[in-house]
């Protein structure tokens, strides 16, 4: 019973260890993105954490924010998709301190996917 126990408690300690070293992505992150003809453009990503539930919105070229969907964060790893006039965008990320490697792709052929580098805007006091 003191093994069950001990195992028992080493897992709790564990889990709440992990968890608070879990990353906290809420705020305003910014990047560059090559566009498919090899022109750059602008995003600026906003989102909001909540447990490992992840909501938020993109602005790009376009100027009106796009909300994301289905975002989570695991870890130092997120992923969220965004839907661009019928396209679905999905996107993947390493989170490591005050930027974000994102790789993503589509799901139609025509649009390819790429790489981008999130930094994190400092707010201003």
């Amino acid at each position: 019973m003191k093994k069950l126990l001990c195992v028992c408690a080493a897992l709790t300690l564990a889990f709440f260890a992990s968890t608070a070293f879990a990353a906290d992505v809420t705020g305003t992150w910014t990047g560059d993105m090559a566009g498919p003809n090899g022109d750059g453009f602008h995003l600026t990503f906003t989102f909001k954490q909540d447990g490992d539930k992840l909501t938020g919105t993109v602005t790009g070229p376009q100027g009106d924010p796009i909300e994301i969907s289905d975002g989570k964060v695991d870890g130092d790893k997120l992923s969220f998709n965004v839907n661009v006039n019928g396209m679905v965008i999905m996107h993947e990320g390493v989170i490591s301190g005050d930027t974000i490697k994102l790789t993503t792709k589509s799901d139609q052929g025509d649009f390819p996917g790429g790489e981008m580098t999130l930094t994190r805007t400092k707010t201003s006091q």
